[in-house]
């Protein structure tokens, strides 16, 4: 299996192929609206728009396994982060990213990427940067800026 084998569901409940986006450089987060780590929206928003045009797609995936911190409807998520972080990003629907009801492509990316102590996501805001043609090269901790991984970005784009 490679990351192009799977299908997420959009804010409205349709499913994308994640082979829609092949070809680029993916950072791929599980967000909160309610967390001590979400003024990342902004540094992920930077990013996005510094090298988006040089093919670089950030994949947003509220989740509220940690805290209850993304309670909102997928609408509202959406709206938050258009309206307090002026995102302009895809904010795909709520997904779980551990445990028994965690969505294949997690499972995928921890599988290819996992910390030192756990195979888990320990909270909001990892962030697993994923090459032009599908390889995952990097996961990072939710302490790990937006601003701290721009050189990864660089070096791959």
């Amino acid at each position: 299996m490679s990351i192009y084998d799977y299908n997420v569901k959009d804010a409205k409940g349709q499913e994308i192929p994640i082979s829609t986006y092949k070809g680029k450089v993916l950072l791929i987060v599980n967000t909160a609206t309610a967390c001590g780590f979400t003024p990342q929206y902004r540094g992920l928003q930077s990013l996005y728009e510094k090298y988006n045009y040089k093919g670089l797609e950030i994949l947003d995936f509220p989740c509220n396994q940690f805290g209850n911190q993304a309670k909102e409807s997928n609408e509202e998520i959406q709206d938050f982060c258009h309206l307090k972080y002026k995102t302009t990003f895809t904010t795909f629907a709520k997904i779980e990213v551990n445990g028994d009801n965690e969505h294949p492509l997690y499972t995928y990316l921890k599988e290819q990427k996992h910390s030192l102590f756990s195979r888990n996501i320990k909270w909001n805001f990892t962030k697993f940067l994923v090459t032009r043609d599908g390889k995952v090269v990097n996961r990072y901790s939710p302490q790990t800026t937006p601003e701290d991984i721009e050189q990864d970005i660089l070096d791959i784009i």
